[in-house]
């Protein structure tokens, strides 16, 4: 079995992954830097025992602590959840969280070990295909039109396997989790820097339905549209 502290270390030579491993409450044995400083804390001794609804308060904390607990009883991974996470102090940023369930030797689960991979482009656009840069660039500069993977396959040019294929290569996505993201990056930012109402915000960014939008914002970020142009309390 590989010693967690050699995880650890290794890990805090990733300053774009945040690694963990979780006792069966859902407390930190085991964090990255990236962590720690991510929460504006400066020791993994400040981290250590504490469960991410205690060092990060509201549903900012209390979304990753329903997500750990449901892997913890139902043995199910969390894979490739894409969601929103933050760099203290106010900073929003995207990322892919997977979580794991541990298990001892009998099988019984005994903590959960996870990353969240941030969510950045690898390479320069000018790198990606001509076709499939223009049809993001379309995409990207009218979010609130009506947009499938089937149908971005098609503007570019491209089998929708293909595009899956270069689209987890180039963003380390899928064309639905780009999409959402897209969508929902536009949505966070007007919401953040005007006073438009949140049905015409959702409107704005291709989304029909304002529960709808409310749903898929909160799954992301942890909270709804309206609490996330308050002011984020320090963690």
């Amino acid at each position: 079995m590989v010693d967690v502290s050699v995880l650890e270390t290794l890990f805090d030579q990733v300053p774009d992954v945040v690694f963990f491993v979780k006792d069966t409450a859902g407390r930190y044995v085991a964090v990255n830097m990236s962590l720690v400083e991510r929460h504006g804390l400066t020791r993994k001794a400040q981290v250590l025992g504490q469960r991410p609804c205690d060092i990060c308060p509201g549903d900012y904390g209390q979304v990753p602590h329903q997500q750990d607990i449901a892997v913890l009883r139902s043995g199910r991974p969390l894979l490739d959840h894409l969601e929103m996470h933050w760099y203290a102090p106010h900073q929003p940023g995207w990322c892919l969280t997977t979580k794991l369930p541990l298990r001892d030797a009998a099988g019984t689960i005994v903590g959960l070990i996870g990353i969240s991979r941030d969510v950045r482009a690898p390479i320069k656009r000018q790198e990606i295909p001509t076709a499939l840069a223009r049809a993001l660039d379309y995409f990207e500069r009218h979010v609130a039109d009506p947009v499938t993977p089937s149908s971005l396959a098609q503007a570019a040019g491209l089998a929708p396997s293909r595009l899956a294929r270069l689209m987890k290569r180039f963003f380390g996505l899928t064309p639905s989790q780009y999409i959402a993201k897209t969508r929902l990056a536009v949505a966070s930012a007007l919401l953040r820097q005007t006073n438009d109402p949140v049905a015409q915000i959702a409107l704005a960014c291709g989304f029909y339905d304002h529960s709808a939008f409310t749903r898929a914002f909160h799954k992301v970020a942890g909270v709804s549209p309206s609490q996330f142009r308050e002011p984020r309390e320090k963690a």
